[in-house]
């Protein structure tokens, strides 16, 4: 299936920049469109700050269908799934959500995603930037009887925020399949079908904020329509990429191509609990098993920390970081933190400094920031897990 947006330029823009289901409609809200992933994006509305101090306490409505949905079908798709990624999915129960990593053949992470057992079927999303990409690597990969499918005529939407189930329960959502699969049963990473006015949903209880709320995959021919609805509900403002950058720095999430990279593996990622002890071994069957297990069993030179940064000035990505005058690390991700009034920072450092409490120099623009190692993340994860009252 091939994608069916809008390959027209913008004049005066670069060319053969994509554009979303929902252009027109972020344009009309004053959305700030830039070029991100290849596409025309809505950068911010009425401000980073408001929009993530927004999403924070009620509910933010995010565009995400630059990311690319996959759908693997076949008797072995499971099977399939465990020799491109180092998680555990003949295992996973349908309705169930996990997210993994797409790895080069040493280890290295090419992308990360989230894979969902629908039961028929699997469901991933990956990254924009990476998908087509992605798509040549899993398909090149895949063996006899198991089809992947990309389902480009689709939009995803994010509704992130403690007031996002009061907002998304108010569009009376029927469950689709399971009666009993209702959208309050639904925990973090778990996933069902809806039907909504006639249309069908998957709708999936998670997100990149660290804030509680749901993912609504939906044809893109009734995206504006149901953007139209979640808005119409008091607690829902559009957001832009800007607060979710900011939103996902706080909860301590890595960014593809920034964080993560072909560079980096998920170890040193401190990415861990994504490989489940019994694929920790050299013959688990995935790109980069080997390498892995190694790096399990020896350790490895950096790790991915958390940095809280003393003043008001941001350290961005590229800042060295300093010990006793000498360069040990690289922040991959800075910027100030709406919620703790300050900046923050994600690095990678050596494995010897990155105990939290240890305290270190960034180099920015000629100046030396005190800075110190903190646990991730930085706002606490607010998601609603099984169990929870």
């Amino acid at each position: 299936m091939s994608d069916t947006y809008d390959l027209a330029p913008i004049a005066g823009e670069k060319p053969l920049i994509l554009t979303l289901p929902l252009d027109a409609w972020h344009r009309a809200r004053g959305g700030r469109m830039v070029e991100f992933a290849g596409y025309h994006m809505p950068v911010q509305y009425e401000g980073i700050l408001a929009e993530h101090q927004w999403t924070r306490a009620h509910a933010g409505l995010f565009d995400v269908s630059h990311m690319g949905q996959l759908v693997l079908r076949g008797d072995h798709a499971g099977q399939a799934l465990e020799a491109l990624l180092p998680g555990a999915f003949t295992t996973l129960k349908p309705g169930k959500q996990r997210y993994s990593l797409l790895l080069a053949d040493d280890g290295g992470v090419l992308d990360d995603l989230i894979v969902t057992n629908r039961g028929p079927d699997f469901y991933v999303v990956v990254n924009g930037a990476t998908k087509h990409a992605d798509i040549a690597h899993i398909t090149a990969r895949l063996p006899h009887g198991v089809t992947l499918d990309h389902l480009a005529d689709h939009a995803l939407l994010a509704l992130q925020g403690p007031e996002a189930t009061l907002a998304l329960g108010a569009l009376g959502l029927v469950p689709a399949a399971d009666p009993a699969r209702t959208l309050d049963s639904l925990v973090f990473m778990e996933a069902a079908p809806f039907v909504w006015n006639g249309v069908a949903l998957g709708v999936s209880r998670s997100g990149y904020t660290g804030e509680d709320g749901f993912e609504i995959s939906v044809h893109a021919d009734h995206a504006t329509a149901l953007a139209d609805a979640l808005l119409a509900q008091p607690q829902v403002k559009p957001i832009g990429l800007g607060a979710r950058d900011s939103l996902r720095l706080e909860a301590g999430l890595p960014l593809y191509g920034h964080d993560l990279s072909p560079d980096i593996d998920p170890v040193e990622a401190d990415l861990g609990f994504a490989i489940p002890a019994r694929r920790r071994v050299a013959d688990a069957g995935f790109p980069g098993a080997a390498q892995l297990a190694k790096a399990f069993a020896e350790g490895t030179a950096r790790r991915r920390v958390g940095l809280l940064i003393e003043g008001r000035m941001a350290a961005r990505e590229g800042a060295e970081v300093v010990s006793d005058g000498r360069t040990v690390g690289t922040v991959t991700s800075g910027g100030f933190a709406p919620s703790l009034e300050r900046p923050i920072a994600m690095a990678f450092v050596e494995t010897a400094l990155a105990t939290p409490g240890t305290a270190l120099t960034l180099s920015v623009r000629g100046k030396s920031l005190a800075a110190t190692v903190v646990s991730l993340p930085f706002h606490p994860h607010r998601y609603v897990r099984k169990g929870a009252a």
